[in-house]
C-alpha cells in the first residue's frame, strides 16, 4: 500500500514538473513573438494595523498590474487569469 502511494504521489509530482515545464515554454515562445504578456486593471486596498489587533482598511485606487499570459506566474507576476478572476490586490 506504501510503495502504491508513493508511485502515485511521484507521479503526480512528476506530471505537474512536466506541465510547468511546457507552460513555461509555451509562455517564452509567445513572449518571442511579442503576446506573452499583458496588463489587468486591479483595485489596491492597503491595510493599516491599528492597537489591539485590528485593522483599517483604506481604498488605493486602481492600477494595472503586468501578468503573465499563462498557467503558472511567470516573471515576477501573477498569471492573467489569476488577476482577473480576483481583481483586488490588498498592501500589507
Amino acid at each position: 500500500m506504501k510503495r502504491l502511494l508513493a508511485r502515485i504521489v511521484v507521479g503526480f509530482l512528476g506530471a505537474l514538473a512536466v506541465l510547468y515545464v511546457g507552460d513555461w515554454a509555451v509562455w517564452r515562445v509567445r513572449v518571442a513573438m511579442g503576446g506573452g504578456m499583458g496588463t489587468v486593471s486591479v483595485g489596491n486596498v492597503i491595510v493599516t494595523p491599528l492597537k489591539g489587533n485590528k485593522e483599517e482598511y483604506d481604498w488605493g485606487g486602481t492600477a494595472t498590474e503586468d501578468c503573465s499570459k499563462s498557467i503558472f506566474p511567470q516573471a515576477g507576476g501573477g498569471a492573467c487569469w489569476w488577476l482577473r478572476r480576483h481583481p483586488v490586490v490588498y498592501d500589507r
